[in-house]
């Protein structure tokens, strides 16, 4: 059976070759999901960072009053 090395905590362990892969796995998984959370907070400030900072963001009804 085939065997890898993964750093856990620090430290080298040697385990087998479908155990690291689902290691490394887990950790791409958590690292996407993560960039994905972080993506989406800058692009939510960038959208509406301003109107919030300018009090210009306005509820439906505020934009229903205008049009009439």
């Amino acid at each position: 059976m085939a065997k890898d090395v993964i750093n856990v905590d620090g430290e080298d362990t040697v385990v087998r070759e479908d155990t690291a892969k689902s290691y490394r796995g887990v950790i791409w998984a958590l690292l996407s999901v993560a960039a994905f959370v972080i993506i989406g907070a800058i692009m939510f400030f960038f959208f509406f960072g301003g109107s919030i900072g300018n009090g210009d963001l306005q509820s439906p009804k505020q934009i229903e009053e205008k049009r009439q």
